[in-house]
């Protein structure tokens, strides 16, 4: 590994096969969504996935660390962001298996062909238009608020570009499910798993994780509720576990 550090930003240690990932606090630094969407995607043996709006590619470095997937592409349209994930790449030495490539989600299905992959990751922007912003054009309004790109778009390239029976695997937020579910099933990603995200056991859910499938028939899976936190305010079991907290071994 090797320090390529520019000023103002950090490696953290992403608690997995010993990798690290290059961040600036300035920018944005990725949440517990992304650490969850990587543990409820499956990828199989030879795969290839392509994550949309990888930001700084912790996506497709979680998922190079917890699956057997051929190969993992990043897409990120901020240049700077772009350039953190290389280097994160180069840092930890996967060079073969993961490429991050500059360019818009909305111009997905013709940078990667139709029908070119196997699995489509995302953690999109959960806000609605850049309104009220001081600067939507700044990095962490660009990754919060659909400046760039709606849900609409994101869905209707992710359709395009995953073969026939690929999967998709989005965090979103439960506020928009019902626009989610009705946008997926129009695009003919068929919703077919969910589980919700709940701070405390008491509370209203804060995260969805969906998965659909192209082309499948009509029947989805509701999985039983993620909590965080427990009651004290420290993290449950299934959460320490995502982050390699436990102490068992587990990667």
């Amino acid at each position: 590994m090797t320090n390529n550090l520019k000023p103002g930003e950090r490696l953290d240690d992403l608690q997995i096969k010993g990798y690290e990932i290059i961040q600036s606090p300035g920018r944005f630094c990725f949440g517990m969504d992304a650490v969850l969407l990587s543990a409820f995607a499956k990828v199989k043996a030879g795969e290839c996935v392509l994550d949309l709006g990888t930001g700084t590619g912790i996506l497709p470095i979680l998922l190079a660390a917890k699956t057997k997937g051929k190969h993992f592409t990043g897409l990120e349209i901020q240049e700077e962001s772009a350039d953190m994930a290389r280097r994160s790449v180069r840092h930890n030495q996967l060079e073969e298996q993961i490429d991050i490539v500059t360019g818009d989600i909305k111009e997905a299905s013709q940078i990667f062909g139709h029908g070119s992959m196997d699995v489509i990751t995302t953690n999109p922007p959960y806000m609605i238009g850049g309104h009220g912003l001081a600067n939507p054009e700044s990095a962490k309004a660009i990754a919060r608020h659909e400046v760039l790109c709606t849900l609409d778009d994101i869905i209707r390239e992710s359709a395009r570009t995953l073969k026939a029976g690929g999967r998709f695997y989005m965090v979103h937020r439960p506020f928009r499910l019902a626009e989610i579910l009705t946008a997926m099933c129009e695009a003919k990603l068929e919703p077919k798993r969910m589980r919700l995200v709940y701070p405390y056991v008491d509370k209203e859910p804060n995260m969805v994780l969906i998965e659909g499938i192209r082309g499948a028939k009509s029947r989805m899976t509701v999985e039983p509720p993620l909590i965080v936190y427990e009651k004290d305010g420290s993290y449950t079991r299934e959460i320490l576990e995502h982050y390699g907290m436990t102490g068992t071994g587990k990667e």
